[in-house]
């Protein structure tokens, strides 16, 4: 029963639509006009800048940490990264936003770091890295979830290697498309870094 309750309160939570939140209070336009259409923190700092893109990230990290930190607070015993599973398919599948979300990135990092900080710093640091060398977004995204799922095994936790195992995959399956524009050499490359 403590499952379902807090994967439910995950899900709420994960889907709860920063970008858009963002895009309208602070912009007067619906994020999912504008850009690649995506309500996630690349496409806020590509249309709304880069004051929007830190909210952004940050808020669909905390929704991932939230998510994980709830369950502490009731004194359940449950697997807190299969809880925050649930709040990044709620930022990917969000209830609030006709189920079309943001491509799961800040809200899978923002799991980790409620459960293991220190892994999530070593993910902040080899997107950052990524990102200045080669200038995708999408692609630091998908390196730095395979560098997690590496550095995970020296935890010896063999659910955090699964979870963030899948949560890798399931990154990859997100940017398919972006795959495609890089092998094509039309994916955009950040210009602010």
């Amino acid at each position: 029963m403590d499952y379902i309750l807090f994967a439910i309160i995950a899900y709420v939570l994960g889907s709860i639509p920063s970008a858009l939140i963002v895009g309208k209070v602070g912009f007067k336009i619906d994020i999912r006009e504008h850009g690649s259409g995506n309500l996630g923190a690349t496409n806020t700092f590509r249309v709304l800048g880069i004051k929007a893109g830190i909210i952004v990230t940050l808020a669909d990290i905390l929704k991932g940490t939230v998510a994980t930190l709830i369950p502490l607070l009731f004194d359940a015993d449950v697997y807190r990264l299969v809880i925050g599973l649930f709040a990044v398919l709620g930022h990917t599948y969000p209830l609030f936003a006709k189920f079309k979300g943001g491509k799961a990135v800040a809200t899978s990092g923002g799991i980790i770091f409620g459960v293991n900080p220190l892994l999530f710093l070593v993910m902040i640091v080899t997107f950052v890295l990524t990102l200045y060398v080669s200038k995708y977004v999408s692609l630091s995204s998908m390196i730095t979830g395979v560098v997690s799922a590496i550095v995970a095994m020296l935890f010896k936790d063999v659910g955090l290697i699964i979870v963030i195992s899948a949560l890798t995959i399931f990154v990859f399956y997100r940017h398919k498309e972006n795959i495609k524009r890089i092998k094509n050499g039309t994916e955009p490359k950040i210009k602010w870094m």
